[in-house]
């Protein structure tokens, strides 16, 4: 799948024709990065995205941010535009997840339906009907480390 941000400097294709699992988190981090009601993660392999080409590498900033549980998250950015592209999270040891976060509006042709709803408890916005859901994040969440992927 094609990944573009707005400027267009920002383009790769992921490593898989789809993804692991796509996410709507409603946490109020993801909200306040989308600057909306949640935020969408397509969930890839990191394998084939990292390491991060030279060009790829050259064009993208880093913030990070302290997230959970003593874990760290890598919040990757395209320096011209400022559109958030991906982040990647590193366990409280230092070890990066097998996988990356992708927005989801930044992925061509990314499948919306399916998507599961995480952190229910701080939506703004109703939930559909019949969609799968969390109040907080699901037992098992494709590339935590503690989860059966």
């Amino acid at each position: 799948m094609e990944v573009s941000c707005q400027c267009a400097l920002i383009n790769f294709t992921t490593p898989t024709a789809s993804p692991l699992s796509v996410y709507h988190c409603h946490c109020t981090q993801c909200r306040v990065q989308s600057g909306s009601a949640y935020g969408t993660s397509a969930i890839f392999p990191a394998a084939g995205i990292f390491p991060l080409a030279p060009d790829l590498s050259s064009n993208l900033g880093v913030w990070t941010r302290n997230a959970k549980e003593g874990r760290t998250m890598d919040c990757y950015f395209c320096k011209r535009c400022g559109t958030r592209v991906m982040h990647r999270i590193r366990q409280a040891d230092g070890t990066e997840r097998e996988t990356v976060s992708i927005k989801g509006g930044l992925v061509k042709g990314l499948q919306w339906k399916g998507a599961m709803h995480i952190y229910t408890e701080s939506a703004v916005v109703d939930i559909p009907e019949g969609v799968k859901r969390w109040e907080r994040e699901p037992d098992v969440m494709v590339g935590r480390p503690e989860s059966n992927k």
